[in-house]
Order: C-alpha cells, then structure tokens, then sequence
C-alpha cells in the first residue's frame, strides 16, 4: 500500500496559505505607526524584568549618542584646520586639539557602547526567565476545555514555538531600535548644524534599504504562520518515531516505512514553501539594494554640486561625508533593528495575543466559600458540550450522589460517563445546568479549593517522571505516615517494595538510576495517589483497566474498605463491580436513561440488565 494516498487531517497542502491575509494589508506606514508600540512593549516587558539593567541600557545609548554628536562637531574644526592655508606642520598643530576631542569623544561612545551591550546581556536571560513563567503559569491554570479547543493548542504552539523564544529577541531589537534612532538624531543634528539642505540627503540613500527589508519581513511571517499546523504535525510524528512509549508497537506494526512516508509529504511541502520564501526574498533584497546605489550615487552627486556651486566649505563637505556615511551606518542598522523588532515583534504578539486568550480561560476570582464536608451532590439538567463538536457530549443530565455512598456511572463508550465525572469534579463547567455540594454552586467557589476536596483515580493517569513517593504525594507534605498508609491501600508499597531505591526511585528510565514500571504497577502508584489525597470526593475512573482480575478483585475491595464514610463515584465496565453501588446509573448517548441499584436496574430489563447479562454469559 506504498502508493495509498496519505490523509493528513487539518493538513491539507492547499490550506496551508489560508492565513496570509494577515499580513495582506501591512506596509511600511502600518510598521511606522505599530514601532512604538511595540518598543513600548518591550521596554515594559524588559522593566519588569530588571529595572536597574534597563534603565543602564537606555542611558549608555543615550550617552554614546551624544558623544557621536560630539565627536562629529570635533572632526569639523580638525578638517576646518587642516584645509586652511598655510605650512602643513601649523595646520596639523591646529588640528591636535581638534584631534584630541576626537579621540575623546570615540573613546567615551566605545565605553558606553560597551556597558550598554553588558547590561543589555544581562537583560536578556532575565526576560527569557518571566516569559516562561507567565506562559507556564497561564498553561497550567486555563480551565480544562481549553485543552479540547484545537484553536488554542494553535494558539499554544505560536506562543511556545517562536513567541517566548522571541520575547528576549524583541526586547534586544527595541533597544537596538533606540540605540538607532540616537544615532540617527545625533547625526541629523550635526548636519542640521552644517548646512539644513544635508539633511534629506540621509533618507535618500536608505529609503529602498527600508522598503526591502519590510517585504523580506512580511514574507517570512505570513509564511511560517501558515505552516504552523505542517510544524505541528511534524513533531507529532516525530514522538512517534523517536519517543521510548510507541517503539513497541512502531515495530510490532512495522509502522516506520508508514511513518516516514507521512513526515516526508508534511517535511517536503513544508520545503517546498520555505525554497518559494526564499526566491521571493532574494528578488525584494536585490530590488532594494539597487535602488539603494543609485540614492548613494545622487547624495554624491548632490555634495558635489554644493561645492561647486560654494554654498558649503571644503570643510563642512568632508564632515558631512563622515556624517552622511555614519547616518547610513546608523539608518542601515535601525532599518536592521526595525525589520527584526517587527518580524520578531510579530511572534512576540502571538504570545501576548495567547496570554490573553489564556486569561480569559481562567476562571475569575470566586468568592463563595467551599463547605469543607458536603451532605449531597447535585447535578441539575446538566448540558456540556465539547469546543467544535456538533452535538453535546451531555443532554440535561441530572444524578445526585449523598454522602458516604457509593455510585456508579456505567454505559457504553462515549456516553459521557467520564465528562460528567470532571463536571462534578469541577473540572469541568456545564454549558446549562448547576451542580451544587448542598447549597454552593461550583460556578461561586475558587476551583483549586473545590479540586483539593476531590480526588481522582484516572485510567489515563499520567506517569510522571519524578520519584515514587512523588508520583504519589504530588508534593503535598502531609508526611511519613499518610504516604504509607496510601500506599499499602492501594497495594502500591508491593511495587515500591521491589524498587531499588525505594520510595526514592525515578520511575523513568530514559533518567540515570530511573526504573520503569508495568501498567498494572503503574495503576497501583496512581490508586495510590488518589487515597493518599484523602478527600471527601474520590473518582474512579476505570481503576482496574490495566489490573489482572485477582488485582482488580483486591482493589475493589480495598476500595469498599476505604470508603468507611467516604463517597465513592465508581465509572467502570466491569460491572459485577458495581452491583453493591448504593445507586447506579446508566448513561446512553449523553442522557441517563436508567437509575436506581443493581437489583432494580436487573428488573427493568434495559440496557444495563443487557450488558450485565452479556458480561455474566462470558463466564459462564
């Protein structure tokens, strides 16, 4: 099947340009007018960093500037004196005071050129550290349906990819802008001072410098913010070939050649593009550096008819040559600086435009106090609805679950079974519907303060990279004792007991020292984890998944035991496990079509008497 057409899914290679209208209406006037912003930005953003770097990074450049000035004005009065007539050995001692102000002047700008670069390369790691930390705060705190929004993982992968990499980038470029334009302003000064005509002479040399490296930028950035979907899709598939979890079955399967081919259409039309980039790069550098000759030619030109013509000195041409040149240096660099800022400052809007659409993930501040014990739980006319899905994953569902008792949420796949568990956890917010503990609405109460009154056994539990006692404490303090005893409830301290190091294993074994563990070992440490919590509500969601049955016999018992005045919400398919549930109920399609415990269930002769039938005729 090496010729099957391969489906891509969103990755269709016609759809890649589709978001290139963002950038269809961006010229130079639209950088012009957003520069200050940004340079605001990132001076902002540079200032919360480190007050003290910043404000020496600003000031130095000032300084050197003005020194340029300085030394520019000097070099007037050298030229004015070695032109003038008489013996050469007389001109030159003229000169030497002049020339000693030059000297000065270079000897300071360097200076303070250099402990700018010093405190702007203290600023940069400092910058690079807060963007972190405000990205992987907002990250871990966004409500969890953002998780299921493909929008936002869009909006993830820009601002993890390229934006927090660039915000250092940007906030260089926006000092290097300023550093720039001071140069910029001390040479026009110094020709202003010369002769006023001198001045339109520096925006005719760099003006086609400027045009071109505004196309080059806008380029780029429609391009690569096209392909962000390729790139993702890229690393997806490069998990899969290189990560240790689907080697296994990557051979088992003999998946590779399938694999590769799929990396190799993503990777060679995302090729394919970057080669178009640069063909139309290089036509708009070679356009511009053409124009940009023929304006040096005319600034040549024009000197030279102002000294034909006596309306400036000898003099005052060759310090405006040194100026003019000096101008380009500065212009070449700010015009350097301003496509970076820009391009760099467009990535850099992707992380602001993400912190933004995170904090508005975030739930507000919530003032209701969470009761520290409930009598009942309360789903009412409950509807939830995923991001892009068509039809609600849940239809008015409304259960209820009493203190100490043990529920059951049973059903096929894909009945909501879990979605209404995260509701009730909080994990979750309904679209319609309230979900009270006795009278508190979950939407009033700070969520982490519900989450520590609950807990959660997951079948996809997450196998964290860290030491065993960690992977079961989850950094609480609660100490020696608590740990233990979770630990032999859950039968985890069997598993713990087998590993080298004890409770101080890594179980990782891409890390030195680290072990891995088998899924049921694996099940055990996160059953483990949900004891420990020891909290008024504990989920089980599919526990026993990766268990043998004896295991899986033990841990519903465990279970049974623990409770003792807990309330326990069980969601399993094995059902002989939950016919001692206080109530069971039945999800098909979103809605609860049944309810009541194992007995009543078995005499409506419904779906749940079916599918414990089924499951009972296997063992018969």
């Amino acid at each position: 099947m090496a010729d099957e057409p391969l489906e891509l899914g969103e990755i269709s290679f016609s759809d890649w340009h589709a978001h290139t209208d963002k950038m269809a209406e961006v010229g130079f006037l639209t950088i012009a007018r957003r520069l200050p912003s940004l340079v605001d930005e990132a001076l902002r953003m540079a200032w919360r960093a480190s007050p003290r770097d910043t404000v020496a990074t600003v000031t130095l450049n000032l300084l050197g500037g003005v020194f340029t000035a300085f030394g520019l004005l000097a070099t007037t009065g050298v030229l004015t004196a070695l032109f003038s007539e008489g013996p050469t050995p007389d001109r030159v001692m003229a000169a030497l005071p002049g020339l000693v102000l030059v000297g000065a002047a270079a000897v300071l700008r360097t200076t303070t050129q250099a402990g700018a670069g010093w405190a702007q390369s203290r600023l940069n790691p400092q910058v690079s550290r807060l963007t972190e930390e405000r990205l992987y705060g907002l990250t871990s705190r966004v409500d969890l349906v953002a998780y299921d929004d493909p929008d936002f993982h869009d909006a993830l992968q820009r601002a993890r990819l390229r934006g927090v990499a660039m915000t250092d980038a940007v906030v260089s470029s926006a000092i290097n802008v300023v550093t720039a334009a001071v140069g910029i302003a001390a040479v026009a000064g110094v020709l202003g001072v010369l002769h006023p005509v001198l001045l339109p002479l520096l925006l005719l040399a760099v003006v086609p410098d400027a045009w071109a490296a505004v196309r080059s930028a806008r380029m780029r950035y429609s391009t690569l913010y096209s392909l962000v979907p390729a790139a993702r899709r890229k690393w997806i598939i490069a998990e899969l070939l290189a990560e240790r979890g689907p080697a296994a079955e990557v051979r088992s399967f003999t998946m590779r050649g399938f694999l590769l081919r799929m990396y190799d259409a993503v990777a060679t039309a995302e090729q394919d593009v970057m080669l178009r980039l640069a063909r139309r790069q290089t036509m708009a550098r070679l356009a511009g550096e053409a124009l940009g000759g023929l304006g040096a030619a005319l600034v040549y030109v024009a000197l030279g008819i102002l000294l034909a013509v006596a309306a400036i000195p000898l003099a005052v041409a060759g310090t405006a040559v040194l100026a003019i040149r000096s101008g380009q240096t500065s212009l070449g660099n700010l015009m350097y600086a301003t496509n970076q800022l820009y391009e760099e400052g467009l990535y850099f809007t992707d992380f602001l435009d993400f912190c933004a659409q995170a904090e508005g993930r975030v739930s507000g501040e919530r003032r209701a106090p969470m009761p520290p014990a409930f009598e009942r739980i309360v789903a009412d006319k409950v509807t939830f609805t995923y991001p892009g899905a068509e039809e609600p994953a849940l239809r008015e569902v409304s259960v209820e679950i009493k203190q100490g008792e043990i529920v059951a949420f049973v059903g096929e796949n894909g009945s909501g079974k879990t979605t209404l568990a995260k509701i009730l956890s909080g994990l979750y917010e309904p679209g319609t519907g309230t979900v009270l503990w006795d009278d508190t609405d979950l939407r009033q109460v700070d969520p982490d303060e519900l989450r520590t009154r609950t807990a959660v056994i997951a079948q996809d539990h997450t196998r964290w990279p860290l030491a065993a006692r960690y992977n079961i404490t989850m950094g609480t303090g609660k100490g020696e004792r608590a740990l233990h005893e979770a630990a032999a409830v859950a039968g985890a301290d069997e598993v713990i007991a087998r590993l080298p190091h004890g409770y101080h294993t890594l179980l990782d074994r891409r890390f030195k020292d680290g072990c891995e563990l088998s899924g049921g070992q694996w099940q055990r440490i996160a059953v483990a984890r949900g004891f420990h919590r020891d909290a008024a509500l504990l989920i089980c969601d599919e526990p026993t998944a990766a268990l043998d049955a004896r295991a899986e016999h033990a841990l519903f018992e465990r279970i049974r035991t623990h409770a003792d005045g807990r309330t326990v919400l069980l969601i399993t398919h094995r059902l002989a496990s939950v016919r001692y549930a206080d109530r069971i109920y039945v999800l098909d399609r979103g809605t609860v079509t049944e309810h009541g415990d194992h007995d009543t269930l078995m005499s409506l002769n419904g779906l749940y008497a079916d599918l414990y039938t089924l499951q009972a005729a296997a063992y018969r």
